[in-house]
C-alpha cells in the first residue's frame, strides 16, 4: 500500500497537522511540542467523553506518546465555515450548531479522568481564569497597538472594572464548555457535523460557547440573525424558565471578555509566531466589542475605554 504524508494548514496553536493517505483511506497525524504534549492527552480524553455522548468527533487510531504524536480519524476537508460563508440564509444551518452546544451542555462531567498513567482534570472557569484570558488584550494588543503611556496604570484601572463586570455573571460555572466553538472548528463529513479542537474544554458558564459561536470574529452575521439564534438557544436549552435578560447579560459579558482575549491572541500570532493573516479580523473584533458595550452593565467600562484607549484610533492598527 502507498503512504503519503502531507502537511496541512493548522490552527492558531502549537500543533502541526498532517494528512496521512493510505490508499483510498486517510487519517490525521497530530504532533505537539514536547512541553505541550499533555494537551494531546486531554484531547483524547475529551473526545472519548464527547463520543460517549453521541457527538461526532475524531477517534484515536494510534498513539505514539514517546514522540509527542497521535493519529486520529480524518473528518474531511470541508468546514462549516467553508459551507456557510457565502450562504444568504444561514439560520437553519446555525440552528444545528446550537443543538450541538446544547448536547455538550447536557454532559455530566466528572472532575477527574484517566488515560493510562495520565490524569486529566477539568478546571472551573473562575474569575481568575477569565482575567487570565482577557489579560492577553493588555499584554499583546495594547502593548503593540497603542502609544498610550502608563500602560500598567491603564491596565489596572480597566482590569478592576472588568472584575466588577465578571462578578455580575448570573449563571454558575457548572457546564461543559468547549471554549473555542466556532464555524471553523466544525467539520462536515458525509452530511455529519463533527467537532474538533476540543482539548481546552473546561467547566464554565453556559453562555460562553454560545457567545463564541454567535459573535464569531470570522463571520459577520446580521444583528437580527444573532438575536434570533440567541432566542433559539434560550427556548431550546434548559434555561428557558430563566429570565431572558439574565441570559443576555451573560452572553454579552462573555462576548466582550472573549473578544478582548482574541485581540490579544491575534496580535500575538502575528508578533510572536509570524502569522499576519489574523490581523484582518481585528477591526471587526473591535466592532463586536463596541456593539456589546452598549449594554448598561458596561457603562463604566465604556467610559474608561473612551478615556484611556481612544478606540477609533486603535481600530486602525497603525502601529503594527
Amino acid at each position: 500500500m502507498n503512504y503519503k504524508l502531507k502537511k496541512i494548514s493548522g490552527d492558531a496553536s502549537f500543533r502541526e497537522f498532517y494528512r496521512l493517505k493510505k490508499g483510498k483511506n486517510s487519517s490525521i497525524v497530530v504532533q505537539a511540542k514536547k512541553e505541550k504534549f499533555k494537551n494531546l492527552i486531554t484531547y483524547i480524553v475529551v473526545n472519548k467523553i464527547l463520543e460517549k455522548n453521541k457527538i461526532y468527533v475524531p477517534k484515536l487510531i494510534s498513539n505514539h506518546y514517546e514522540h509527542n504524536v497521535i493519529e486520529i480519524t480524518d473528518l474531511g476537508q470541508k468546514s462549516f465555515y467553508n459551507s456557510i460563508i457565502k450562504k444568504k440564509k444561514k439560520f437553519k444551518d446555525y440552528k444545528d450548531l446550537i443543538k450541538i452546544i446544547i448536547k455538550l451542555q447536557n454532559i455530566k462531567l466528572k472532575k477527574n479522568y484517566r488515560l493510562g498513567k495520565f490524569k486529566v482534570n477539568f478546571q472551573n472557569y473562575s474569575i481568575k481564569n477569565l482575567h487570565k484570558e482577557s489579560d492577553l488584550f493588555f499584554e499583546w494588543y495594547l502593548k503593540y497597538c497603542s502609544k498610550i503611556s502608563k500602560q500598567k496604570k491603564v491596565k489596572d484601572i480597566i482590569k478592576n472594572e472588568l472584575t466588577k463586570i465578571y462578578k455580575k455573571l448570573y449563571f454558575q460555572n457548572d457546564t461543559f464548555v468547549h471554549r473555542d466553538f466556532h464555524a471553523s472548528n466544525i467539520m462536515i463529513n458525509k452530511n455529519k457535523l463533527g467537532l474538533i479542537d476540543s482539548q481546552d474544554a473546561i467547566i464554565g458558564n453556559p453562555l460562553y460557547d454560545v457567545a463564541s459561536l454567535i459573535d464569531d470574529v470570522r463571520i459577520k452575521l446580521p444583528s437580527n440573525l444573532k438575536e434570533k439564534l440567541l432566542n433559539y438557544y434560550y427556548y431550546k436549552s434548559r434555561f428557558k424558565k430563566e429570565k431572558y435578560k439574565n441570559l443576555k447579560n451573560d452572553f454579552e459579558i462573555l462576548s466582550v471578555q472573549r473578544n478582548l482575549k482574541i485581540l490579544g491572541i491575534f496580535v500575538r500570532l502575528f508578533k510572536r509566531d509570524g502569522k499576519p493573516n489574523y490581523l484582518k479580523y481585528l477591526p471587526y473584533t473591535w466592532s463586536l466589542i463596541e456593539k456589546r458595550l452598549k449594554n448598561p452593565v458596561f457603562k463604566n467600562l465604556n467610559l474608561l475605554f473612551k478615556k484611556h484607549l481612544k478606540i477609533k484610533k486603535l481600530k486602525k492598527i497603525n502601529n503594527l
